[in-house]
């Protein structure tokens, strides 16, 4: 007990503010891998593995030795399984991390123009809900989109209701698909999404609203719904999806969404553009 005692004091002694710094670090990437895996089914798998790993210790003390060899094989064996089941969350959480460390600081559009496309998109919205017509809007935030674009008919127009609502006129050529819109531009129509692999969703969600939450699972963009059952006004974002919006809900969350994204842009645009006028500075002296 005194060598413990002992131990753990020289161990506490020795603590530098490189080791506390370290520990937090860790525990920070530990904090934030849990929490993009967190209600997942992936969150599931890893305590299946966990479990695993402190059966190993324990068939070794027990000399459960054919266990310990199947257990061994199964962690040696498993890191490739690992890769492949995760596919979906580690696809995920890298595109998290990159949207959070290289927001493109050329997406930075007029506060104006925003206002604007919101409009139009709002009122498109709320015109197809009123005659149940079925329709899929996805607005582009820092993850491209362009694999998706391609799926589907050029278009490249200025945002605007009437563009909306003819696209979606049942039985014409573009209304059954996603239709892409990236800095108040209509790029393209009649779109490919993927569906969402999550088995817990309502069982009554069609088509349109698996393929929103899918697309909503691996990228940041906002994806809006009409039911052509019901009229029902959703919105999917970060993989979770919110019913029953009506005309000003809908422009309210849709502001609040998009200008806080922007804002953040134009503050790093602003830090990096005072890091270059630092390093001119510095190399004119």
């Amino acid at each position: 007990m005194n060598e413990f005692i002992n131990l753990t004091i020289n161990t506490i002694k020795n603590i530098s503010v490189w080791s506390v710094l370290d520990i937090l670090v860790v525990a920070y990437i530990f904090y934030k891998s849990y929490m993009l895996i967190k209600d997942t089914r992936a969150e599931q798998l890893l305590k299946g593995i966990l479990f695993i790993v402190v059966l190993i210790p324990i068939s070794y003390v027990l000399r459960l030795n054919m266990l310990y060899v199947i257990l061994n094989k199964t962690i040696t064996i498993g890191v490739l399984t690992i890769v492949i089941i995760f596919q979906p969350e580690i696809r995920r959480a890298l595109e998290h991390l990159g949207r959070s460390a290289f927001d493109d600081i050329h997406t930075v559009q007029d506060k104006e123009e925003i206002n604007k496309t919101i409009n139009e998109v709002v009122i498109a919205v709320d015109a197809l809900a009123k005659t149940k017509t079925g329709a899929l809007i996805v607005i582009e935030q820092s993850t491209g989109l362009g694999d998706f674009m391609a799926s589907g008919t050029r278009i490249d127009g200025l945002v605007s209701s009437a563009m909306l609502e003819n696209i979606f006129v049942v039985n014409t050529p573009l209304h059954d698909g996603a239709t892409i819109i990236k800095n108040s531009r209509i790029v393209a129509s009649g779109c490919v999404l993927p569906l969402t692999s999550n088995n817990d969703i309502n069982k009554k969600l069609g088509t349109r609203h698996r393929a929103a939450i899918g697309l909503s699972e691996i990228c940041d963009a906002i994806i809006i719904i009409v039911s052509e059952e019901t009229g029902t006004i959703s919105l999917a974002i970060n993989g979770r999806l919110t019913r029953n919006y009506d005309k000003e809900k809908l422009r309210t969350i849709l502001v609040k969404v998009i200008e806080n994204k922007q804002s953040k842009r134009v503050k790093t645009a602003g830090e990096r553009v005072k890091v270059w006028i630092r390093k001119v500075v510095k190399n004119d002296k």
